[in-house]
């Protein structure tokens, strides 16, 4: 959710239900096939959509109103046994997104399902979450591990603040897709055989890093950058060059790549996820 509320609601094959209301920073994630509606509350609302597969389209979907517009009456009079004339105005196509009421309390839509609710929870509230706080931003991870409904969608909420920088790292299980949030950044992708190529993002823009291909993305403005990291995955995986580095034979890494103690001794067998420029100020930085 990037702005306003929203309530989501949701049955699944077992009959059981769940409904909640949502604001910025917070996920939902619906299973394949799972019936689901999403309202806007007061002063509406935007937010990010996110499939695990890249050639569905949410315009092609199994909605009431386009069944309905598209069966018999008297079919749809013998499924919920009341009169034909019961649907005398039901729409001639598709209702995708038209304007309602705003739906009351959570309290007074509340519906008890026979088969109770659902047993994993649809939502998660990821600016609660705790980040993962390093020298140059912070890092907030979701995943099937604390997100157990999740099973096909892993991300990483990502802050580098002026003068920081995404660590030089990689992901052993899958694509990258990126969506930009706020600030300006700049990302190097490296894919072997000497062949790199660098890109410039902003607010609203998409980016793509190929499996298992090496990259950094550097705050390239005067404020913190924040970008989502999305993967088709039930875990959030990737490897850090540092720690990789740190944790082999020091002899074998100095000798390939020709370095001394100087930065031998300053590799850290703890991952960081974003790191700082040493010496950064504002005064030395360029808005890019």
């Amino acid at each position: 959710m990037l702005v306003g509320q929203a309530r989501i609601t949701a049955v699944d094959q077992e009959g059981r239900n769940f409904i909640a209301d949502l604001g910025p920073g917070d996920l939902w994630y619906f299973p394949p096939g799972i019936p689901h509606s999403i309202q806007g509350l007061e002063d509406g609302c935007e937010f990010l959509l996110v499939f695990d597969d890249g050639q569905f389209s949410d315009l092609n979907t199994l909605s009431i109103s386009d069944w309905f517009a598209h069966t018999p009456k008297e079919v749809l009079s013998a499924n919920f046994g009341v009169p034909e004339s019961a649907f005398d105005q039901i729409p001639s196509e598709q209702v995708y997104i038209y304007e309602d009421r705003v739906p009351g309390s959570l309290e007074s839509q509340a519906i008890d399902s026979p088969y109770g609710s659902v047993p994993l929870s649809f939502t998660h509230r990821l600016l609660a979450q705790p980040p993962i706080k390093t020298p140059g931003g912070s890092v907030r991870i979701v995943d099937s591990s604390n997100f157990p409904i999740s099973k096909t969608v892993a991300a990483a909420l990502v802050e580098i603040e002026p003068g920081g920088m995404r660590e030089m790292h990689w992901h052993p299980n899958n694509d990258e897709w990126q969506y930009y949030l706020t600030g300006k950044g700049r990302m190097t992708v490296f894919s072997g055989d000497g062949a790199a190529r660098t890109f410039d993002f902003r607010a609203g823009d998409v980016g793509y890093v190929p499996f298992a291909c090496g990259h950094y993305i550097q705050n390239t403005g005067t404020e913190s950058l924040w970008f989502l990291e999305i993967f088709k995955s039930d875990t959030f995986q990737d490897v850090s060059l540092n720690q990789w580095m740190a944790l082999t034979p020091k002899e074998l890494v100095a000798s390939n790549v020709f370095v001394g103690a100087e930065l031998m001794d300053a590799l850290r067998k703890e991952k960081w996820p974003v790191v700082r420029y040493p010496g950064f100020s504002y005064d030395a930085h360029s808005d890019g």
